[in-house]
């Protein structure tokens, strides 16, 4: 079980069990949804930060609204990603890193889902 698993299990735990309660989140995606996108792209300690600040966030005193997660990574190389394709295929995107800004060094980005790709996989 990796460290990655280890947060996000219980994550996923909750929104089976919340699945049966009403919904009550005013951010898009939900509280638990943006945690578990936190920790599966950012290393542990910031996402708990991220998730336990957009928990805080979230009751009656904040607007709500779209708030997608902001993740810092480095992107690889275009060239690096033709090899990969042409020696493992068509990859099925399931998130989007959509930069924050279009400054050249850049390394903030926003996760987005594709929920597209899922229900086509299925």
């Amino acid at each position: 079980m990796t460290l990655k698993n280890f947060y996000i299990t219980p994550i996923k735990s909750y929104q089976y069990i919340s699945k049966m309660l009403p919904a009550n989140c005013c951010y898009y995606p939900t509280c638990s949804e943006y945690a578990k996108w936190q920790f599966e792209f950012n290393v542990p300690h910031k996402a708990l930060a991220a998730s336990s600040l957009r928990i805080l966030r979230c009751n009656q005193f904040f607007k709500g609204g779209i708030d997608y997660p902001l993740i810092e990574m480095h992107p690889q190389k275009p060239s690096c990603l033709l090899t990969f394709n042409t020696e493992y295929g068509k990859i099925d995107i399931l998130y989007w890193f959509v930069p924050k800004s279009m400054e050249p060094n850049n390394t903030h980005y926003y996760v987005v889902k594709d929920f597209d790709a899922i229900n086509r996989a299925t």
